[in-house]
């Protein structure tokens, strides 16, 4: 005997916690979806980018950093 049957036949739904799972659709429209990524195509970006981090630590003996002295924070 086989069991083919669809997904829904053995268990309903669920996370890996055991909760069930909502299967609601956003209300968003594309547009405002859009807003929220950053897509990038080759070298086009749509440059909505979060701040500058400027809070934090600044890290000792960097030399030449390239990518920020400023560690996780805020600290202390």
């Amino acid at each position: 005997m086989v069991n083919n049957k669809p997904a829904m036949a053995y268990a309903k739904p669920h996370t890996m916690t055991g909760s069930s799972v909502s299967n609601t659709v956003p209300e968003e429209t594309g547009a405002e979806c859009m807003n929220k990524m950053n897509p990038s195509v080759a070298s086009i970006s749509k440059g909505n980018y979060p701040e500058v981090k400027t809070s934090g630590i600044e890290m000792r003996g960097a030399g030449a950093a390239t990518k920020g002295r400023m560690s996780r924070g805020p600290m202390a």
